[in-house]
Parts: structure tokens; sequence; C-alpha cells
């Protein structure tokens, strides 16, 4: 498990060693650590200019960003969508990055309609909180999920809200960090 301060260090060393490749009118800025939040996913570090942190006056060029440290290997990766909050940019990252689908929220219910009252009000509720589903993607999509599968990903996709936009890939910058040993071990 990464700590929020090894998360630092990471993007700090990161920072190090990238930012001086990066075409500068001048010299490469020394990065600042502003912000970090925990997210289910992970640590998102904040940093922006030194001399940015600096000045009072915020106008002008902003140098800076955010990163995504996995919490459980200490990869680094790049997620423009961390702006757009309601966007899902962390079941976006799950499935981009390890191939990890959160399960499809709508499927307990479904399962648990069919269950009691039956296929048919399973179906009509799966039709209502899911309108873009047709008939017979319901039909599939019911038979999957009655006794305890997840529903196939091309019709759990169509029970997601749509994001406004399309989401920008992510990319990974550095990692997994190797595994750390105790003292003595």
């Amino acid at each position: 498990m990464i700590s929020e301060e090894r998360a630092v260090e990471l993007v700090e060393s990161f920072l190090a060693a990238e930012l001086p490749t990066w075409p500068w009118t001048g010299s490469a800025p020394t990065p600042d650590i502003y912000h970090v939040e925990e997210r289910a996913v992970g640590w998102l570090v904040f940093w922006r200019s030194a001399e940015q942190a600096r000045a009072r006056d915020v106008r002008g060029s902003f140098v800076g960003g955010h990163y995504l440290v996995n919490r459980n290997d200490g990869s680094i990766h790049y997620v423009p969508a961390v702006w757009w909050e309601e966007e899902g940019w962390e079941e976006q990252y799950l499935l981009q990055t390890k191939g990890i689908r959160r399960p499809d929220p709508l499927a307990a219910a479904v399962r648990a309609l069919v269950h009691s009252a039956g296929v048919v009000a399973a179906m009509s509720h799966l039709r209502r909180e899911a309108p873009r589903l047709s008939l017979k993607q319901a039909k599939v999509y019911v038979t999957s999920v009655q006794d305890g599968a997840e529903p196939p990903e091309e019709l759990a996709s169509l029970t997601r809200k749509e994001p406004k936009w399309p989401l920008l890939p992510i990319e990974t910058l550095a990692g997994p960090v190797p595994p750390t040993t105790a003292p003595g071990t």
C-alpha cells in the first residue's frame, strides 16, 4: 500500500527527472506540491511551479497539473478527466490500466426483482433505468444476471450515464514501483 507521503515522494522524484526534459524558454521550474486528495484508486497529487506559489499575481501562464499515484503499486498516471468529477474517471482508470470493470450498479436490483417479482418486472425496471437498451438487449441482460453473473460489458455500458464528452485516454507515466522490504529482511 502506498501512503500519502510516499505518493508525494514518487511525484516529486518523477517531476525532478521529467521537467528538465520538457522544452522551456528558460530553466525548468521547481515543482511545488500544493494539494493531495485520497481517492479509491490512489492519491491525486496536484503541483504547480514554486515561482507561482510565491507570486501574489496569479495571472499569466500556469505551470502545473496533477498526477494519480496508484495506491497499490505506486505507478504514476496522468488522468485528464480528473477535472470532471461526474464523468467516471476512476471507472475509466480501472478499466483502461488494470482491466477491471466495476460491477454494474443495476445488476443487483435487476437480479433481486427477478427473484421477488419475476422477469417481466425486472425487464420493466431495467428498461426504465436504462432506456438505451432495446427489448432484446434487456432480455439478454436479465437472463445473464438472474443467476448471479455480471451482464456482458456491451450491455452494461448501455446502463451507465454517457459522459458529456468523450473521455481522454489515461497515460501511464511511470511504475509500478518495486516493493520495498523492511530493514533486516
